[in-house]
């Protein structure tokens, strides 16, 4: 799986990609949110991912973590979570969170827990994705994970097996 940053040609076939697998718009092509795609072998996205970094660069909030429907179940989503907390990690972030009514198992198994929303809030306050959940109420209803990024880092510097 190859992922690229989108270019900004890229900026309607993600927003179409993400609106489909319903996913947050706000923000796609702000300069503080780190976004990768892949194309399947005719140009499709098929997936992608990203992150938000807090103005005090100690926080992440992953987003945009999807694949598409004909993708699904063979470890892309993974892959692509893994992908964004590394990168995170690589940039200085400590402490990884992101929102999600339905996929809590998934994150789980990436070694997510149950988050306080509003704490989530506090730490990410600058990022598009919590402004917009703010000003239109939707974070009243959102689920909110963590997970600290020691665990990507030292594993990132530990050598292979």
């Amino acid at each position: 799986m190859e992922l690229k940053p989108p270019e900004p040609a890229d900026v309607t076939a993600l927003t179409t990609f993400l609106r489909e697998v319903d996913l947050t718009l706000s923000g796609l092509d702000a300069p503080t949110v780190r976004l990768w795609i892949t194309r399947s072998g005719d140009g499709e996205i098929i997936g992608s991912t990203g992150y938000e970094i807090s103005g005090d660069g100690k926080h992440a909030l992953i987003r945009s973590v999807a694949v598409s429907s004909t993708h699904r179940s063979r470890g892309q989503g993974s892959a692509l979570a893994r992908f964004a907390l590394d990168r995170a990690a690589a940039e200085g972030a400590t402490m990884a969170w992101l929102f999600s009514r339905r996929s809590g198992p998934f994150w789980q198994s990436l070694g997510f827990d149950s988050a306080d929303r509003n704490e989530l809030a506090d730490a990410l306050a600058d990022t598009h994705q919590v402004r917009l959940f703010r000003q239109t109420g939707q974070l009243d209803r959102e689920v909110a994970w963590s997970r600290p990024l020691a665990d990507q880092t030292a594993r990132r510097s530990s050598p292979r097996r």
